[in-house]
Order: C-alpha cells, then sequence, then structure tokens
C-alpha cells in the first residue's frame, strides 16, 4: 500500500451542495476511516478546498476510491489532484 495526498478544490458555486450532501459525504469518510484507506482528512478553513491522506496499491485505486465520494458525485469539486506521498517522520 501506498500513502497518497489527495487535495480537493471545492467547486466556487456548490457550497449549497457540499452543505447538503455533507452528512453523507462525512458518512463516507468515516468509513474509508474505520476500513483503514482513509488515514486523515480535513478541509481548508478558508473553504477552498480540503486535503486527504488515503491508502491505495497505487494511483488508479486512489482514483477509484475517491470517486465514490458524495461530494464527487455530486459534482461539488472543481479539481481534484493526488500524488503519491513518501513519509520520512510521523505517525503513519
Amino acid at each position: 500500500m501506498a500513502l497518497f495526498a489527495v487535495e480537493y478544490t471545492y467547486a466556487p458555486g456548490a457550497a449549497a451542495t457540499r452543505d447538503e450532501f455533507r452528512p453523507e459525504h462525512r458518512a463516507w469518510l468515516g468509513a474509508q476511516h474505520e476500513a483503514g484507506a482513509l488515514q486523515m482528512v480535513g478541509p481548508y478553513p478558508d473553504g477552498t478546498g480540503a486535503l486527504l491522506m488515503i491508502t491505495a496499491d497505487d494511483l488508479a485505486g486512489a482514483h477509484a476510491m475517491i470517486a465514490h465520494d458524495p461530494f464527487a458525485r455530486e459534482k461539488a469539486i472543481e479539481a481534484v489532484r493526488v500524488n503519491e506521498w513518501v513519509q520520512v517522520f510521523g505517525p503513519y
């Protein structure tokens, strides 16, 4: 398994959509965390997006996982950047 840093950039006109689907999004995040695929997650304080740290077999697996996020399904995310990340220090 590899670690991937996933950066969401929220679609500017989709705040109402994110508000509507946030409970489902958070439930999905919780399920991913319980399954061990989501290590940490949180939004940027300025409301422009969020950072997720996930584990997956490869880049394709990382993209496949985040495609199931309700925010992605509902097009509440304008852009997604996924980079494999190599840990030097820290809890993972």
